[in-house]
């Protein structure tokens, strides 16, 4: 690790339309800092780390060493990526914070924490969670819905674990809260290992090459 760094940065607003980045760099994983009940959970957030690493991709994430965030971390390292840890002053024991990382910065509060995440990827994947991974990943579509940024957005919906969370956005477009014009436009994948593939397909090059990213859900 290059030493862990404090950082005291206003959070600036996305007060602009960011398109959709040339090549992706890094990703920010949202994910539980716990393992929940499901072996798969784990199995997947290993295996995204490595696809991480073999596609020369930064994981962004919150900086836990427990858990789900534990887990891609670690294996992002072990695949030899980089990894970018961003976790708040108050979290660094509780979440045990991942000090092996090649960049760990520690901030003063989740606001700051959120926007440098969200400032240093250029896509952001989904894994099972709880209340602060929903938050995070709602928060995301909020802004790409409001067109604050263009950055890819994939939900891995491993064994269903989303599926109640997609029936609520149906449930609310049903409703009329998700009306025309304010669709929520991300990608949905079963498997974690199309995650990558996905987010690949979204770049420029790629869309210029006639392989126009499909969005397989849009509420």
């Amino acid at each position: 690790m290059n030493g862990i760094m404090k950082t005291a940065v206003d959070t600036p607003t996305a007060d602009k339309r960011v398109a959709v980045p040339a090549a992706i760099q890094g990703v920010c994983v949202y994910c539980g800092s716990g393992k929940g009940l499901n072996p798969a959970y784990a199995v997947a957030a290993r295996k995204l780390g490595k696809a991480l690493a073999d596609n020369g991709m930064r994981l962004v994430y919150g900086g836990g060493s427990l858990g789900l965030m534990g887990e891609v971390a670690r294996a992002t390292l072990g695949g030899g990526g980089k990894v970018t840890g961003i976790i708040p002053d108050f979290l660094g024991a509780r979440e045990m914070m991942l000090k092996d990382v090649d960049e760990l910065i520690v901030v003063e509060n989740m606001h700051v924490r959120k926007q440098l995440m969200f400032d240093r990827a250029d896509a952001f994947v989904a894994l099972p969670g709880g209340i602060g991974t929903l938050e995070e990943l709602v928060e995301q579509l909020t802004w790409s819905q409001l067109g604050r940024h263009a950055k890819p957005i994939v939900v891995a919906n491993i064994e269903g674990f989303w599926d109640p969370f997609l029936n609520l956005l149906e449930h609310m477009k049903r409703e009329t809260f998700i009306r025309e014009g304010l669709d929520v436009r991300f990608n949905v994948v079963d498997r974690i290992e199309d995650v990558v593939p996905w987010i690949l397909a979204t770049t420029e090059k790629h869309a210029s090459n006639g392989a126009e990213p499909q969005v397989l859900k849009q509420f």
